[in-house]
């Protein structure tokens, strides 16, 4: 389920939650989800930049007529294909591209006559290789990430839903034991209870990515999987917009998903996730109970962690009973019991040691799933939690420490690397590698190996 569409792919709004959140806290920033997602969320909150222009409306085959234009540069991948002139040549071939797609499309069962229905004249939209090779300058800290996505007025919408579709929800719950105010969550947070989707044509997207640029096989399998939905009558081309990337919907489906796990949830015989909240619920429902979902569980728990805690143990490859974490120390900061303490989980501390613990169960994993970043599945599982009834988290997180910008992340790495903690390429891009690679450093400094890239441990790494 995991892939590049993550970083785009739950971009249903305009340039990334989850693309912040999956460079802020992910165990590996090159997963971005190829499934569901939002990444492009809130314009240029999180990455620095200014929000993307509002598109205009579609031409003929969806293609858009008045978006922002192709800066007509390199991307800063350094792929090969999205150099430039590799980008102008392959645009020169769209046409073409897109009608050698034929013979695939009638193994899957379009009809010729849709076939050249649905892709009459599409166009390239090249605005997206920019986006596809965007690097922000800054991120949000998760704190920042965490205030905005869980705020009163989305929390006032969520509840207003689950009244409105109290009957959907109880009828998918009982179906599939998923947890309504997980599928309320995350339909809040990606698109804002169906408010800001994204207004990009999906067919004019993938069609684009298959053609051009550096993940064209991949968005092969997504144009011709959105020509299907089209074929088979579920949704209209209307319907169909969204992220650069393809995702659609207010809970941000990607094609192939869509394939994968849409159900017509009332029976009138097509899967509509846009405007169905039938379909849209038990979609959602069905996408998770698939990813493993554990009816009657939580997804995690805040937890103290104690001082002189062995940070090396705060990964997800370590996961233990909760009864082990309990005889190491931790434990939840309102002084309740854990409800099965048997489960095993594994502990993410998202701020390291000045900020609040996590205990993370099997449902934070189907949670990362749907969205291969941390700080994300953190909000999903939050947000569900304040929407049931629950409080803020209690303990304080720093909020004096900074996120460092792309050129301090890259020279962190550069840091790590010539002091021989750090083996893979600067990127700028923190994952699991440069978690570790920090944890060893701080351990070979005396201070807690607790992974966070605070500006005091940029400071040590440069001598200071």
């Amino acid at each position: 389920m995991q892939s590049m569409a993550g970083l785009a792919k739950r971009a249903g709004f305009v340039t990334s939650v989850t693309l912040v959140a999956t460079v802020l806290l992910s165990p590996s920033s090159a997963h971005a989800q190829t499934q569901n997602g939002l990444s492009n969320l809130f314009g240029g909150i999180f990455s620095g930049s200014n929000p993307a222009p509002s598109q205009a409306p579609p031409g003929p085959g969806g293609a858009q007529t008045g978006a922002q234009p192709w800066s007509g540069e390199d991307g800063a991948s350094g792929h090969p294909l999205m150099t430039a002139a590799a980008i102008r040549e392959a645009a020169g071939n769209f046409d073409n591209c897109v009608a050698s797609m034929w013979p695939d499309a009638a193994r899957r069962g379009i009809t010729q006559e849709n076939f050249q229905r649905f892709t009459a004249g599409l166009s390239p939209d090249l605005r997206i290789m920019d986006l596809m090779d965007s690097q922000p300058e800054f991120t949000k800290s998760i704190w920042d990430y965490l205030d905005i996505l869980v705020n009163d007025n989305r929390l006032a919408k969520g509840r207003e839903v689950l009244a409105k579709y109290k009957a959907q929800f109880d009828a998918t719950e009982k179906a599939t034991g998923v947890d309504r105010y997980i599928i309320a969550s995350i339909w809040g947070i990606e698109s804002n209870y169906s408010t800001q989707m994204g207004d990009r044509s999906v067919l004019q997207s993938t069609a684009t990515l298959a053609c051009i640029g550096r993940r064209q096989a991949y968005f092969r399998d997504e144009f011709l999987s959105a020509l299907e939905i089209l074929n088979r009558g579920d949704l209209r081309p209307e319907q169909m917009r969204g992220s650069w990337a393809g995702a659609f919907g207010p809970t941000q489906f990607m094609p192939t998903a869509f394939k994968r796990f849409a159900v017509d949830g009332d029976g009138d015989g097509r899967r509509d996730v846009v405007d169905n909240p039938t379909d849209l619920i038990a979609s959602t429902a069905n996408n998770l109970k698939k990813d493993g979902w554990q009816a009657g569980q939580s997804w995690g728990f805040e937890v103290v962690v104690p001082q002189g805690f062995n940070y090396m143990l705060a990964d997800r490859a370590k996961a233990m009973p909760i009864t082990q974490w309990e005889k190491l120390g931790l434990k939840r900061p309102t002084g309740q019991p854990f409800p099965h303490p048997a489960e095993k989980a594994y502990l993410l501390a998202p701020a390291g040691a000045q900020g609040p613990g996590f205990l993370m169960l099997q449902n934070y994993r189907v949670i990362m799933k749907y969205n291969p970043a941390e700080a994300y599945a953190l909000a999903i599982g939050h947000f569900a939690d304040r929407l049931r009834g629950g409080q803020p988290f209690v303990q304080p997180w720093p909020r004096q420490e900074r996120e460092l910008s792309r050129p301090e992340r890259l020279e962190l790495q550069q840091l790590l690397a010539q002091r021989g903690f750090y083996k893979g390429t600067p990127d700028g891009q923190f994952g699991g590698q440069t978690r570790e690679a920090l944890r060893n450093f701080q351990a070979s400094i005396g201070v807690p190996a607790d992974g966070f890239a605070s500006s005091d441990v940029l400071d040590r790494l440069r001598g200071r």
